[in-house]
């Protein structure tokens, strides 16, 4: 019986391949979608990801975001070193300021300040020059990803060229020469980031009585996160996350505060309700026109549940098939922008998501056709 229904199936072929296509294109569109907004929130983020060595982030109470600018006092460091089960604690600067670039070309651009002894919190994929460089007098590291983008300067001769080690650059009307260049993730915010020492990032901003915006800690071996969290809190009245917990805090602001999440779950219903009726629609005029078929089955005695199985397997394949070709396609996609700025990410459960979306799309289109068959009269068969 599988296989007769499957001949049923695939012997229609414009009604088949209208099945198919229509729930190709939902599961398509479903993931390709799914897909960009997990890799926008992923970028919001990105900043955390690349600062993998602590374990936490003691932060003002009132941030609200990475990006959100809440420094605080500079004593708060020794206050959190003092706290039981720490094993270090370091400093990290981070502020937005005016960059010259050595053509003259003019350029926001985000300064982060590392501990001027340890140099934590450095991106750890260098691609030019080695950490000591930093120590170096006016050094500066900068995205490698930007230098021939927006870090691009005018040579000599008026041509544009790829920022270089050695140029001089301006922050804030102060001397800085790039040492070297690093890789990170591609971030949700779009200025350039420059990451040099602790006290030269001051430098290159405003003097403020605030300046230090995160104690990055990590836990002595052994001791318990939650516990330590707790205890830096309570001494100090400061917020203390993990990197996870980090992480979500700035992608919940922006799932908040913006309208992305809604933009994108209007393109994604979309998607389910367009599949959805176009597989419904072309599924329920295909039982129409079998239905002398599946009278003369019942005529010879077939059960209702074997049929309601014939049905099944018939939605089951066109939904395998056309989920299949779905999810290949948004991954072609993916791959064709790896190498761009967009954004897009496929995690496995994002695969299993997409895939209980197209279940249910073919066991609507199911329900909707399977009732006329289980209540179909044996004796059409015998109608003229």
């Amino acid at each position: 019986m599988t296989l007769y229904a499957l001949k049923m199936l695939m012997g229609d072929r414009a009604r088949y391949l209208g099945i198919l296509v229509g729930i190709s294109f939902a599961a398509l569109l479903i993931t390709q979608q799914s897909a960009i907004f997990v890799g926008l929130m992923q970028r919001t983020y990105s900043f955390i990801a690349d600062t993998p060595q602590p374990d936490l982030w003691v932060v003002d109470p009132d941030l609200e975001h990475h990006a959100d600018s809440k420094p605080m006092l500079q004593q708060e460091l020794f206050r959190v070193r003092g706290v039981d089960g720490v094993a270090w604690a370091v400093p990290m600067f981070k502020a937005f300021t005016k960059m010259r670039l050595p053509g003259g070309e003019r350029r926001g651009c985000i300064v982060i300040g590392l501990d001027n002894d340890s140099l934590l919190g450095l991106p750890t994929s260098l691609v030019e020059g080695r950490v000591e460089d930093l120590r170096r007098a006016d050094a500066v590291f900068v995205d490698h990803a930007e230098i021939a983008g927006k870090l691009a300067t005018r040579d000599t001769d008026g041509s544009s060229r790829p920022l270089r080690v050695g140029d001089v650059l301006e922050l804030n009307d102060k001397r800085a020469v790039v040492a070297g260049s690093f890789r990170v993730l591609p971030a949700f915010f779009w200025e350039p980031v420059i990451y040099t020492t602790y006290t030269r990032a001051i430098s290159f901003s405003p003097s403020e009585r605030k300046q230090l915006n995160f104690v990055l800690v990590k836990a002595q071996p052994g001791v318990d996160l939650a516990s330590l969290q707790a205890r830096i809190e309570a001494v100090t009245g400061l917020r203390a996350y993990t990197s996870d917990e980090f992480k979500w805090l700035t992608a919940s602001y922006i799932l908040e505060k913006t309208g992305i999440a809604v933009n994108f779950g209007i393109a994604v219903l979309l998607g389910f309700v367009v599949g959805t009726a176009v597989a419904g629609q072309t599924f329920f005029n295909f039982i129409t026109d079998n239905l002398r078929y599946f009278g003369a089955l019942k005529a010879l005695g077939t059960s209702n549940a074997r049929i309601l199985a014939m049905v099944l397997v018939q939605a089951g394949t066109v939904g395998v098939l056309g989920y299949g070709l779905g999810v290949g396609g948004a991954a072609l996609f993916g791959a064709v922008i790896g190498g761009t700025s967009l954004a897009f990410a496929l995690p496995w459960p994002l695969l299993v998501i997409s895939g209980v979306a197209i279940l249910l799309i073919v066991l609507i289109a199911a329900v909707l056709s399977v009732r006329r068959v289980l209540t179909l009269e044996p004796g059409i068969v015998f109608r003229s």
